[in-house]
């Protein structure tokens, strides 16, 4: 087999790390963070909204995370966390927030895009509360995760969010439509309890769902559950130059996935952070590899996960420029 050296393209649609794109410093000579990746905002009721972000990692340390309302400040929270409720909102309201990091001198990164949720109507006198979700279940993907699933809790207005507990904290909603999720960075070889609360419009909460007690497993893993799927790699020639084409289908985790590491031939060949709109379903891309024919390559990916912490891997793909897809 013969090795040819890597070289990657920055594409139009993802920024790659390797090329050169660097955070800005300070007045302190330190560096920005860079904006928040895959911030969503989801109505929770007809007077809160749920904001979510992929949390940071890396240089320069994120030390707390400020919430914007338009251009109103709402909520600080510590670097740790990538997700919060936003209250005491307006029921038939289109709010717009942003996200921005500071770094440990508490000066701040550029705002994340803007993100739009409209709180549903208010229902008049409603202080009938859900139902509990019903038939709660639970399963381990690795050391890392878990998949919780529910069936739908039943309300005379109508469901508006699910509120997952971690023990007595809250630690994630969803949608109303919504009766699964995957909660991620948690400790390997660690028990964790989980139950599941409905939420209506009027703010009327259930009562929680039967416990999930759920047991990570020991140490380090594959953590297949939380790798890209579908992984297919081939190649293709263009004006003299072979490019090696991946294929994937983001895994299946509550936020945005917008950041991914590809691996070639056994190393870490580049980190590429999706610049637009990140695809939820099957992703592509693109990168030259070199003029030689006959060149073989191994290829897998991975992806970081909306806590900030790395997902599993894809299975390894073995391609030979100039052979058939």
């Amino acid at each position: 087999m013969r090795r040819v050296p890597h070289a990657l393209i920055c594409g139009s649609l993802l920024v790659l790390t390797s090329c050169g794109w660097g955070a800005q410093s300070d007045d302190q000579g330190g560096k920005l963070p860079s904006a928040p990746m895959g911030v969503t905002a989801a109505a929770g009721s007809a007077t809160s909204v749920h904001v979510m972000w992929n949390r940071a990692s890396g240089d320069p340390e994120v030390t707390e995370y400020v919430v914007y309302r338009g251009m109103t400040k709402v909520k600080a929270v510590p670097g740790t966390e990538h997700m919060v409720d936003i209250t005491r909102l307006k029921p038939s309201t289109t709010y717009v927030f942003n996200v921005r990091a500071l770094n440990a001198d508490g000066n701040p990164g550029p705002p994340s895009k803007q993100v739009r949720a409209t709180t549903p109507a208010a229902v008049a006198a409603d202080e009938k509360a859900p139902t509990s979700p019903g038939r709660p279940s639970g399963k381990t993907v690795g050391s890392g995760s878990v998949q919780l699933s529910w069936e739908k809790s039943t309300d005379d207005r109508g469901v508006a969010s699910y509120d997952i507990y971690q023990g007595a904290s809250k630690i994630h909603s969803v949608g109303g439509g919504q009766t699964a999720t995957v909660v991620t960075g948690l400790r390997a070889g660690t028990g964790y309890s989980f139950t599941v609360k409905a939420r209506d419009a009027a703010d009327n909460v259930s009562a929680a769902s039967d416990t999930v007690r759920l047991t990570t497993a020991p140490g380090s893993d594959s953590g297949k559950g939380t790798a890209p799927t579908a992984f297919r790699a081939t190649t293709h020639l263009a004006d003299g130059a072979y490019y090696l084409d991946l294929s994937w289908i983001p895994p299946d985790v509550d936020g945005v996935i917008t950041e991914y590491q590809i691996h070639l031939d056994g190393e870490a060949a580049t980190s590429l952070v999706w610049g637009g709109t990140a695809p939820s379903k099957e992703a592509t891309y693109s990168f030259y590899v070199g003029r030689d024919a006959d060149v073989t390559h191994r290829v897998r990916m991975r992806a970081k996960l909306p806590d900030g912490t790395w997902g599993g891997y894809s299975p390894e793909r073995t391609v030979t420029t100039g052979a058939e897809g």
